[in-house]
């Protein structure tokens, strides 16, 4: 408990998020703005503005950000750092730029030249799609639910077991994301998988502007605008979240509750989101039926928008049954 209040007072990294978010969105769109229109820069012959055109990049890194990957991964490793007593206001912040510098390093390359790769990356049956398509949701199951297992580990140590040889495994692998800092090469690692299409919907609109006669710093303006609206909804829903783990009830009793009321939620939203995952891959990838079917199907981008309402109304009901002394 001690660990936690000094969290709640001993985390100076929001101020630095705010900074680095402000001045992506004062980058992104002074950019667009202040040169690209000026210059009178339009993205395709026909069809949209150059503002609409940012404003769908912008918009489409808000919608990722409500992925359901993006919102366990950010969830359990808040919580976790929480029960370490360590800071945890910018874990949200450091997964979005992880995940967004593929993005960016995938519209450099297109900038360049490299137009295969920019077809590869919209062609569902290419063959970057087949391997991006196992390895993106592979990557982020395992790592959703090794963080499980760590929130698993907590309650079971709070109830006095410390585990076995498989909790020490996993002590072990705890170690390796053990700072806000860390969650930059999961993000980046959580980016390698194509099959969202709000990922799909910023490469397309960069791959069509450096088809024509787009300056690179203009075609570059768009991911960073997607990196602006993804960092600033990641980062806001890890500060909700670490505001949840960090307020406790006043009585013993009800802190205990609480605790494990929220830790519980944390570990079985993560395990959820990866049977999802791993089921999608066996579902469409080998074409496995029954209950793989079923849990494959379901779109992990509208289920985040429901995970974070779950998320909110149990942290709110939570709050209230405590002050009221039934949990």
């Amino acid at each position: 408990m001690t660990q936690r209040l000094d969290a709640r007072v001993r985390d100076p990294g929001g101020r630095g998020a705010v900074v680095v978010i402000v001045a992506l969105h004062l980058l992104g769109w002074g950019l667009l703005l202040l040169a690209v229109v000026p210059s009178g820069i339009t993205y395709a012959s026909t069809g949209p503005t150059a503002v609409a055109v940012g404003l769908s990049a912008y918009a489409l890194g808000l919608r990722h950000a409500f992925d359901a990957d993006h919102i366990a991964a950010i969830d359990n490793t808040t919580r976790r750092f929480v029960d370490r007593g360590r800071p945890a206001s910018t874990v949200g912040l450091w997964f979005s730029l992880g995940h967004s510098s593929v993005v960016l390093l995938l519209c450099l390359a297109l900038v360049v030249g490299i137009g295969a790769l920019g077809r590869a990356v919209t062609d569902d049956d290419s063959t970057l799609h087949e391997v991006t398509g196992v390895w993106g949701p592979l990557v982020s199951s395992v790592f959703l639910l090794l963080v499980a297992a760590v929130n698993i580990r907590s309650l079971r140590r709070s109830g006095g077991s410390a585990g076995g040889p498989v909790w020490r495994i996993v002590s072990r692998v705890e170690h390796v994301v053990d700072r806000p800092t860390r969650m930059y090469a999961v993000g980046f690692a959580f980016g390698f998988g194509f099959d969202t299409a709000t990922e799909i919907g910023l490469l397309a609109l960069a791959g069509s502007a450096s088809l024509g006669a787009v300056p690179w710093w203009a075609v570059l303006t768009l991911p960073i605008l997607f990196a602006a609206g993804m960092s600033l909804l990641d980062t806001v829903q890890g500060a909700v979240m670490r505001r949840a783990y960090t307020w406790s009830p006043d009585e013993g009793s009800r802190v205990v509750s609480y605790g494990v009321l929220m830790t519980g939620i944390s570990a079985a939203v993560a395990v959820f989101i990866a049977l999802v995952q791993l089921s999608s891959v066996a579902y469409e990838r080998w074409g496995w039926q029954g209950p793989f079917a079923w849990l494959g199907g379901a779109d992990l981008e509208t289920l985040g928008f429901w995970l974070t309402g779950v998320l909110l109304v149990t942290w709110g009901a939570a709050f209230v049954m405590t002050r009221r002394r039934i949990v």
